[in-house]
């Protein structure tokens, strides 16, 4: 998932405009990932109104999905700035609801964002149940393995900690042996980045990480926030973001990103939308929609791709 320090994007503007949207509450993410009936056809958002259809891109494009004229899109809305709900705790918002409508103007169809669990997703592309997902995942060789992807950002991760960052942590895995921490579960935080700190700290003699999965961001965040876990690792675009709307109850700590890597768009393994979905992300990432989507939502520049990334070897 994405991840860069704060002080280079998070203008004060900026956040007051934005923390005015509001966050979902645990309950509340919940309750609307309950059924995918609680999806919807959202409006395109402004950036993504201003782009016209692609026909190449378009005639890419399976004859069933055209003639459907709609592209389920799954995410978590529990991953501010890139998904989370709107004041109305039911309209998913976001860096991916932007981009996931921009993918659908410029290939002429609706888009239906449907609230998932974020360890959920992939497996709905592989049984059927999405045509996308999108909601930061980040591409590696394993996901590879069972989906497809096509990358739209890059980044890599950060630890979130108390304010003045007490225990001293960083995502460097001497720091945090022996304390507990938290990521979200499904994420690459959970599956390889904290398991393989923690070996780490075994082979060096030193206590193994109090590795502490929750099933959404929030959940997540709250254990910080409540001192049930010394930190939360995550993307630091994300976690710097959320620790702002929360009202600096926890921030990211210093430090540079760690392995930073290419993000993006889930598809089914083999999927037909595959060639679909590259043009269109290449013509959405050529255009001064990408611009103004990352703009919108603060993302730094180092986070950009170029066209040249997104078809993956």
């Amino acid at each position: 998932m994405i991840s860069h320090r704060t002080a280079r994007f998070l203008a004060a503007g900026m956040l007051l405009a934005l923390a005015t949207t509001g966050c979902t509450t645990v309950s509340e993410a919940e309750t609307a990932q309950g059924s995918d009936t609680q999806g919807s056809d959202t409006p395109a958002a402004e950036s993504a109104a201003t782009l016209g259809i692609n026909e190449a891109a378009r005639a890419l494009l399976p004859a069933e999905v055209r003639d459907r004229g709609v592209l389920t899109i799954a995410s978590d809305p529990t991953y501010p700035p890139f998904e989370y709900y709107d004041t109305d705790n039911k309209t998913i918002i976001g860096w991916d609801a932007d981009m996931g409508d921009a993918l659908g103007a410029v290939l002429g169809v609706k888009v239906k964002h449907v609230p998932a669990t974020f360890d959920t997703i992939l497996p709905g592309l592989q049984s059927g149940k999405y045509d996308l997902g999108m909601s930061t995942f980040s591409v590696t060789p394993e996901r590879r393995k069972a989906v497809d992807f096509v990358p739209y950002l890059q980044g890599g991760t950060a630890v979130a900690v108390a304010p003045g960052n007490p225990e001293k942590l960083s995502v460097a895995s001497e720091t945090l042996c022996g304390k507990a921490i938290a990521a979200q579960k499904g994420s690459i935080q959970s599956l390889d980045i904290l398991p393989e700190f923690s070996k780490e700290c075994t082979e060096a003699g030193s206590a193994a990480i109090d590795m502490q999965f929750f099933p959404t961001q929030n959940d997540a965040n709250l254990a910080l926030t409540s001192g049930r876990v010394q930190g939360v690792m995550a993307d630091s675009v994300s976690l710097a973001y959320q620790g702002e709307l929360a009202d600096g109850k926890f921030e990211v700590a210093d430090g540079p990103d760690y392995e930073p890597e290419l993000t993006g768009t889930a598809l089914g393994k083999g999927s037909e939308l595959l060639p679909a979905i590259q043009a269109a992300t290449v013509a959405v990432i050529e255009s001064p929609a990408y611009q103004e989507i990352n703009t919108k939502w603060a993302l730094p520049a180092s986070t950009e791709i170029t066209p040249a990334d997104v078809v993956l070897k």
